[in-house]
């Protein structure tokens, strides 16, 4: 790995922590103000919607700011609002500051995208944006495990604390090992919302959005479906959810050599299909441990593989809107998160059992692909008459 890209690994290790850790502190954060855990829950929710609000608002406002200041300045909001986290007094103030941590998140994944894409060397671009999205696989195998250890044993305060500690990290690693890249554009906001009046960004849009819901369908009902169907103790799901965050960082690795090596729509196609036929496996195996076991990693493996092809393919037909196109398409994994849990809870509701989610994560999945096939067909259709995409 390029000793540049190691900052851009180490702010993914940061937000990934402070994204999924939640799921672990929850019941200790609802405890400690006072509130219910569905009501704790809402501060999930939040964190997304900053994410969405904040990809492409903070890109659109430093988008003619040099890249390596971008960054810098994202990691600053990172780490003073996650400070702020931790000496939250109550619920509001917390909701507020778990708001304001979700805003860099999607842009700094976009900005590093294009970052990294332009440190690679010539046909590894996605191979490169997969050692940034590898902190956000390091962070469920070690961060949110200690995380959530520190905030069941000690204080959930302690594990924001640390949270911005990775923060200041990454700030010196970008400080020291990001070389100064000239700005990507002018600047002129209305220039790069063009990007949004051609169809290719939209479809981009779609497939990560109802594509990657197939991933949080699975995963939001995980617990429950080891516990409750394959047999497993809650004690020992802890050990189990690091199993998957080592085949997401088994998938994302080999996922940019992948998409190096037959181009981003296809290897985004490719997942997408594997996805929904694994999940469909999971919900066949989920009474036998072994077998669920062996699913957890490659069904891991599989979801997070798409990262890096989805990023570059963003990247590929923004036509000049780089940093914006690369922000929004991280805005769409978000919408995949709320829209696959929401989805994948309906058959639960209606007392269909803790299987039925995997079927509607294969649905969510097997449409991204279509859209994916429909985006491969128009981009050669586009290429055989000489036009841009």
């Amino acid at each position: 790995m390029k000793k540049s890209l190691i900052s851009l690994t180490v702010g993914g290790f940061g937000i990934g922590m402070t994204e999924f850790v939640m799921m672990g502190i929850l019941p200790d954060i609802a405890k400690s103000l006072s509130i219910s855990i569905p009501v704790a829950g809402h501060l999930i929710s939040a964190y997304a919607l900053g994410v969405v609000l904040g990809a492409p608002l903070l890109v659109g406002i430093a988008g003619s700011y040099p890249p390596k200041k971008i960054l810098m300045g994202l990691m600053a909001l990172f780490t003073v609002f996650n400070g702020l986290s931790a000496f939250a007094p109550n619920y509001e103030t917390m909701m507020l500051t778990r708001l304001l941590s979700g805003l860099p998140h999607g842009a700094f994944f976009g900005v590093g995208a294009v970052v990294a894409s332009r440190l690679a060397d010539k046909g590894k671009e996605a191979r490169a944006i997969s050692m940034m999205f590898a902190g956000l696989t390091i962070a469920n195998i070690i961060g949110v495990p200690i995380g959530t250890y520190i905030g069941h044993a000690m204080s959930w305060r302690i594990t924001f604390v640390i949270i911005s500690g990775v923060g200041l990290l990454t700030l010196l690693s970008l400080q020291q090992l990001l070389p100064e890249l000239p700005a990507n554009g002018d600047g002129n906001l209305r220039k790069e919302l063009q990007l949004f009046t051609r169809v290719e960004p939209w479809l981009v849009l779609g497939i990560t959005a109802i594509g990657t819901g197939g991933l949080f369908a699975w995963f939001s009902y995980i617990a429950p479906l080891l516990t409750d169907v394959s047999g497993f103790t809650p004690e020992q799901l802890t050990f189990i959810l690091m199993l998957a965050g080592v085949g997401m960082a088994v998938g994302n690795l080999v996922a940019g050599r992948v998409a190096d090596y037959i181009s981003p729509i296809k290897a985004t196609a490719l997942f997408l299909l594997l996805m929904a036929i694994s999940l469909i496996i999971v919900s066949f195996v989920a009474h036998w441990k072994i077998p669920v076991l062996v699913m957890t990693f490659v069904t891991g493996a599989i979801s997070f593989s798409l990262g890096a092809p989805i990023q570059i393919l963003m990247i590929r037909v923004s036509n000049g809107s780089e940093m914006l196109a690369s922000s929004v398409s991280q805005a769409g994994f978000n919408i995949g998160n709320a829209l696959g849990a929401y989805l994948g809870g309906l058959p639960i509701a209606a007392g269909l059992g803790y299987t039925s989610p995997e079927w509607v994560g294969a649905m969510l999945a097997f449409t991204g692909f279509s859209m994916a096939v429909i985006l491969y067909y128009r981009q050669k259709s586009t290429a055989a008459f000489g036009l841009t995409a």
